[in-house]
């Protein structure tokens, strides 16, 4: 009891002496698997993110943590680490946790639980109500061999007729499911399902797992005298002839080209690229995240090979720090080999993320962005709607610079923009006199946003396109 007495008068003290710029934070609760030597960092935009930053180190006072932070950024946004980003904090189920963001006043002090560590994890299932395992043991006539297949279904699936477009993606252990993944999950069906929330749509992904030993040999139609590889063939002959066909007959899908897309990483992005383009009557739209081009060197010379047949939706993601950035390189070289094979330019996206690293994080925070682009047909058909009872103008979207807003009330608004993650770029109390000028987002880089408009009475959420 006197420990935590000492704590108030030290807070209070603190608090009186130097309330301008400090922010107090108090860990109240950490996980009970937390290593008993583990010291808790505070990561954020106030000190560039850094993980392992020792001028944040907590304090420890008996079972909990206290720091307080000089800091002048506003709001602020953090996490807490034990000294790297494979040690970040999770949610409940040991899954990603969205960055947290605190308005601040002067002296605040802010009384916290850590949930999880995301490298601790958690035994417990994380993925949505609405994905499923479709076979635990789905034979693949090709390779003589059977396989986990994993199925997201729309959150209207069952209360509608509509039928949905399908993403085909490999790697299924990564995709959904915290507790089976290798390294962190996708949270694909987190994202589909806060586009729904946010757009009123989605599409079916059906998730294959990959084979363990077998997934280097599956994931090439080449063969690597050090790794192996020589069955993709086999791998996009299951897919295309008995999964897509399965997939058709028993579920509500849009069975056209312009209907279908496949995603994949590393590997998983190598064999997209060359069943997508072997297979163009199948498959308009290519998701190829951190590829691994350097698997063989005719990756280089087969778009010449086959050629354009069909109008293709082609995404290429490198993270900066890559192989040291040659991955960023390489699908630069790779788009304007496309090109010249007769591919559309205009049909061709490629985004580098300087500090995108070679791994689950980078390709969950970048999933709902591709989406969008690779699906804009479908997901952007329509205008904005009324929503909740309130008629909402948000236009232009896409924009440039500048998002003008209007609400039929006359109220003080929170806006908010959020990327696809939950990651907070913009929060402000905003009056209708304010937004008559627009929001000026023009710095923010290219992509997609959720803009987050709340009222006393209700909350709304659109996502917006930077040009």
């Amino acid at each position: 009891m006197k420990v935590f007495k000492i704590f108030g008068l030290f807070v209070s003290i603190l608090v009186h002496i130097s309330a301008v710029a400090q922010l107090h934070i108090l860990v109240q609760q950490v996980p009970a698997n937390t290593p008993l030597s583990a010291s808790i960092y505070i990561a954020g935009n106030f000190n560039n993110w850094n993980p392992s930053d020792t001028t944040t180190i907590m304090t420890k006072i008996g079972s909990q943590y206290f720091k307080t932070l000089s800091i002048t950024t506003n709001p602020i946004q953090f996490k807490f680490t034990r000294g790297s980003w494979q040690t970040v904090e999770g949610n409940q189920n040991g899954g990603y946790l969205p960055n947290r963001v605190h308005i601040w006043s002067p002296g605040d002090t802010l009384k916290l639980t850590i949930l999880s560590w995301e490298d601790l994890g958690s035994t417990n299932s994380t993925a949505a109500h609405n994905v499923s395992i479709l076979s635990n043991a789905f034979f693949m006539p090709p390779l003589n061999r059977s396989r986990r297949i994993w199925l997201y279904l729309p959150p209207n699936y069952a209360t509608s007729t509509d039928s949905f477009p399908v993403l085909y993606m490999h790697d299924g252990q990564n995709l959904f499911d915290q507790s089976t993944s290798f390294a962190g999950e996708w949270q694909v069906d987190e994202t589909l399902n806060s586009l729904y929330s946010s757009m009123g749509k989605s599409i079916i992904v059906v998730g294959i797992d990959n084979g363990g030993t077998q997934r280097i040999n599956e994931y090439s139609p080449w063969v690597n005298s050090q790794y192996g590889g020589g069955q993709g063939d086999q791998y996009i002959d299951f897919i295309v002839q008995y999964l897509k066909p399965y997939i058709d007959s028993a579920y509500r899908t849009q069975k056209s080209r312009n209907s279908t897309g496949m995603m994949g990483s590393s590997m998983g992005g190598l064999i997209t690229f060359y069943g997508g383009l072997r297979n163009q009557e199948v498959f308009s739209k290519l998701g190829i995240f951190s590829p691994s081009y350097w698997f063989s060197n005719q990756v280089w010379s087969y778009p010449a090979s086959v050629g354009k047949k069909h109008p293709m939706r082609i995404y290429q993601l490198a993270g900066g720090l890559e192989s040291n950035g040659s991955v960023a390189q390489q699908i630069a070289q790779m788009k304007q080999t496309l090109i010249a094979a007769g591919f559309a330019e205009q049909g061709i996206q490629n985004k580098v993320v300087p500090n995108g690293q070679h791994n689950e994080a980078f390709w969950r925070q970048e999933f709902g962005e591709a989406v969008l682009w690779l699906f804009a047909d479908h997901y952007f058909m329509s205008s904005d709607e009324v929503s909740s009872g309130k008629q909402i103008s948000i236009f232009p979207n896409p924009f440039k610079d500048t998002v003008f807003i209007q609400v039929k009330d006359q109220k003080n608004y929170e806006i908010m923009v959020t990327d696809l993650t939950g990651r907070v770029y913009y929060l402000a109390r905003l009056s209708d006199q304010q937004l008559i000028n627009g929001l000026d987002l023009s710095w923010l880089k290219s992509g997609a946003y959720v803009l987050h408009i709340k009222s006393i009475e209700w909350n709304i959420s659109k996502v917006l396109i930077r040009n």
